[in-house]
């Protein structure tokens, strides 16, 4: 009866290590929740960065997916984080709208969140991955004064301030122009992304002010548009919008303009990935990690264009 229950109890053991070893290699081999939700994916922009999430989905072992919202708007970014939310992932990354979605993403207290493109003063932050804005509009306004001569006049034209990058980079504009001699002659800011729109306000500028040298801008959906125009109208001035995508670089390449500053939206993304694996694993990460800030010329213009039609192919 003893040597019965001893076999019994044997039997017991082995099928108790057999399950808990299942159990263990089901774990391990459990990926870890990420997902992503972005303002948008319509634009080349958005495309590039979420290559570089997709490629740290792969090279981390991450079960990652990248979500939109059905129209470009915070209204629909934070249903959509809402939703995100209530699925409960391992952690979340987001490039925020604009401020009208803090309201929401400060509930999140359970889940890490990164922010990416975009940084929010948000306490329950893990951790910003994107560009210094500051510092990409100083590299813009020092590569445009190099263009120039002291006492040249510039004008700089912005998008909607409600988006604090761009109040950045105009800060950062203006620090290196001025400290260059440059004459800031003419600001005009909240310019929607029309290209009809932007034609018209360089049309005007150019009747009002005819001596403007250069001209700033936000971003490249402002740029070349003016860039258009200008050249219709016989005028090849240096613009600079700093993000750096293809439409712009090929301008450098058949040397429309001279160069520019730009992002790394897929060196962003990748980052995001990594600094979330970081996240989960336990591990420190820096407030805020810096993608970088590339000034495109055209020596390295072809890497460049290359580099985009590799990843948008």
């Amino acid at each position: 009866m003893l040597k019965k229950g001893k076999v019994i109890f044997g039997i017991g053991a082995v099928i108790s290590v057999i399950l808990l070893g299942f159990i263990s290699v089901t774990l391990a081999d459990k990926k870890p929740t990420v997902i992503v939700v972005l303002k948008a994916s319509d634009s080349q922009y958005w495309k590039i960065m979420q290559a570089g999430m997709e490629k740290g989905f792969k090279d981390f072992g991450i079960d990652g997916k990248v979500l939109v919202p059905s129209e470009v708007s915070p209204q629909e970014q934070a249903v959509l984080l809402k939703k995100t939310y209530k699925e409960k992932p391992d952690l979340i990354i987001t490039a925020p709208y604009s401020s009208s979605v803090s309201p929401v993403l400060k509930t999140f207290t359970d889940i890490p969140i990164l922010f990416v493109d975009t940084n929010l003063p948000l306490d329950n932050k893990t951790a910003y991955i994107g560009t210094d804005n500051l510092d990409l509009g100083k590299k813009a306004g020092a590569f445009l004064a190099s263009q120039l001569q002291p006492g040249d006049k510039v004008a700089i034209i912005g998008g909607d301030l409600s988006f604090s990058v761009f109040d950045e980079r105009i800060e950062g504009a203006t620090i290196s122009l001025q400290d260059a001699g440059i004459n800031i002659a003419y600001k005009n800011t909240g310019i929607p992304d029309d290209a009809k729109k932007i034609r018209s306000v360089i049309t005007k500028l150019m009747q009002d002010q005819p001596d403007i040298k250069g001209v700033m801008t936000t971003h490249d959906t402002i740029a070349l548009p003016v860039i258009q125009e200008l050249k219709k109208q016989g005028l090849l001035i240096p613009v600079i919008g700093p993000d750096g995508l293809t439409e712009m670089v090929k301008l450098i390449a058949d040397e429309t303009v001279p160069g520019t500053t730009a992002q790394n939206p897929y060196d962003m993304g990748y980052l995001s990935v990594e600094t979330a694996m970081k996240v989960l694993k336990g591990e420190n990460v820096e407030p805020f990690v810096d993608s970088g800030v590339d000034i495109i010329i055209k020596e390295n213009v072809h890497q460049r264009l290359s580099f985009y039609e590799k990843i948008l192919k």
